[in-house]
């Protein structure tokens, strides 16, 4: 047994996550200066400080749980049966444009599961979190925080979240074999949300993302009632070799 419980943890990382959102804004606001990674992705001060934060924050509350997030430098070797997965700000193309669409994402990774996720949209102050046999909120501001639930596929057809920024010809095959009531393009993990809540149903993706960018949403859709799986049907699993996640279609219930 841990003496900290999923709940306490839960309740930690939203007050994490939103003293991340906080500092996140005095940049936003600002208009932050922009660099970039190896890989062409940007990067702003923004992102590097609410990843210190972050990990500082949970390796204080929990020493014994490796910390993998974006911005470090070499995050911890995978094999881990339980770790942390932190993506400090979710949408920087977004952030750097000046849309509000950016995210903070803690998830919690048991046994290649996720157990326990937070996505914070700091411009909105507004607050996604649960895992599964935990129960899945959403709270705005000081608002008593509300259950949210995944919903049945409506007669009328799917409605779709992709992704604004990396759209793909994959992403396109798969979209034509459905029927389709509404698209909402968006940034960032919010379209898990989405999801979660009941607002839409489904989220291809086909394409790189790393396992930070999906662990926070994927605990919040399991915990509403969906899932996410690979393009064969399998459950998407974390704790892989460079964290990087294979293309894979999020569902509601």
């Amino acid at each position: 047994m841990h003496s900290i419980s999923e709940q306490e943890y839960l309740a930690s990382c939203c007050d994490i996550a939103r003293r991340a959102g906080q500092l996140i804004m005095t940049h936003y606001q600002a208009g932050g200066q922009t660099r970039h990674k190896q890989d062409n992705s940007p990067v702003t001060d923004a992102d590097v400080e609410a990843n210190r934060l972050i990990t500082q924050a949970l390796s204080a509350m929990s020493p014994h749980i490796p910390v993998v997030a974006e911005e470090d430098e070499n995050p911890a070797q995978e094999g881990h049966a339980r770790f942390w997965l932190v993506d400090p700000l979710d949408g920087t193309r977004a952030f750097v444009a000046g849309e509000p669409e950016f995210t903070v994402n803690i998830g919690l990774i048991e046994n290649s599961t996720p157990a326990l996720g937070v996505i914070y949209l700091p411009p909105l102050d507004l607050l996604y979190f649960g895992g599964p046999g935990i129960g899945v909120w959403r709270q705005t501001g000081a608002d008593a925080p509300t259950v949210i639930a995944a919903r049945k596929v409506p007669a009328e057809g799917v409605t779709v979240v992709k992704s604004k920024s990396h759209p793909s010809r994959a992403t396109q095959a798969y979209l034509d074999k459905l029927k389709i009531a509404k698209m909402l393009p968006g940034s960032s993990s919010i379209k898990f949300c989405q999801i979660a809540e009941g607002a839409a149903d489904i989220y291809p993706r086909f394409g790189r993302t790393m396992e930070w960018d999906t662990a926070a949403g994927h605990a919040i859709l399991l915990a509403a009632g969906g899932r996410v799986e690979t393009v064969d049907g399998k459950p998407l699993g974390y704790g892989k070799p460079t964290y990087e996640n294979p293309s894979f279609i999020a569902f509601g219930a």
